[in-house]
């Protein structure tokens, strides 16, 4: 299996995707945490926050880390199956050729006997 290598602009914006994930855990942290600390007064408050905005950083952190791992492992798949190089679909695949080189009855049209009932709904009728 192929690594994905990575350049060094994917590491300046896998940077600054995670600095962004934590810190908008870390807002949304000390918001809830400062919600939740004012039934306790102004020192509830800032202490709120403080645990909060660390708790959020934590969870942000911990977020993003799963998130790259999830997005390395789609490109380590991509390259496999051809997404990305462009193989996917590729005419160039070893298909034994035909022996005849006529249609089936079937896709020519062909009509089946006269007794015989269509191939469609739940069960077909037995042949004799």
């Amino acid at each position: 299996m192929k690594a994905y290598k990575r350049n060094g602009r994917d590491s300046l914006k896998a940077g600054n995707s995670r600095l962004s994930h934590e810190l908008a855990g870390a807002a949304m942290g000390g918001i809830t945490g400062a919600l939740v600390g004012a039934a306790a007064g102004p020192p509830g408050v800032v202490a709120g926050a403080v645990m909060g905005a660390a708790a959020g950083t934590a969870a942000g952190a911990a977020l993003d880390t799963a998130s790259s791992k999830d997005n390395q492992r789609t490109r380590e798949l991509d390259a496999e199956i051809g997404v990305d190089g462009g193989s996917l679909g590729a005419p160039n695949l070893l298909h034994p050729p035909a022996r005849v080189g006529t249609y089936s009855a079937a896709s020519a049209g062909a009509a089946s006997g006269p007794g015989a009932s269509p191939a469609e709904g739940p069960m077909q009728e037995p042949e004799e």
